[in-house]
């Protein structure tokens, strides 16, 4: 950069951006939890995508069966906004991927019986299938990229399900 870019503001100098990371921040990016937070969940779901891959799902698709089979084991109506809410996914993102979903069969969206405005959810023998399928692959990959820590009673998990709590006022 040329001086006169860094004199007329136009560009910050970088001894500017070097004093903000030295007095403003934890010093670097690595010692930030939401920054590396980020690249985990990012590494996660890049994984998981790669492995779904041949089953024809992406992360958020199979998030998204998988979350209707939970809640629909019981036997109790599910809709978009049940499984928008159970996710913490915005309700739109939901559409779009039951939108996915039904076009690929694997689940069917009859009205609601309980509110004819709304739709139902239900997984279809495909989408049975298909998480039949996935789930193996992305227990294998948690498994891989957090080890026991990240197994039902390991550390990891359970320090992400202390900070998944609703804070308390």
């Amino acid at each position: 950069m040329t001086a006169a870019a860094y004199r007329t503001g136009m560009v910050a100098n970088p001894q500017t951006l070097s004093d903000i990371f030295a007095t403003e921040t934890l010093g670097s990016p690595e010692n930030a939890v939401g920054f590396v937070l980020w690249r985990v969940v990012h590494r996660y779901v890049r994984e998981i995508d790669r492995i779904l891959a041949p089953v024809g799902l992406t992360h958020l698709q199979f998030t998204v069966l998988a979350m209707a089979g939970w809640l629909l084991r019981e036997g109790e109506a599910v809709t978009q906004v049940t499984l928008a809410r159970f996710g913490d996914i915005h309700p739109m993102q939901v559409s779009q991927v039951l939108k996915a979903l039904e076009a690929k069969g694997l689940i069917a969206r009859p009205r609601s019986a309980a509110d004819t405005r709304a739709k139902s959810v239900a997984v279809t023998e495909a989408g049975v299938d298909a998480l039949r399928r996935a789930m193996p692959l992305a227990i294998a990959v948690q498994a891989r990229l957090f080890g026991q820590a990240g197994r039902p009673g390991g550390k990891f998990l359970d320090m992400m399900l202390r900070f998944d709590r609703p804070a308390s006022d």
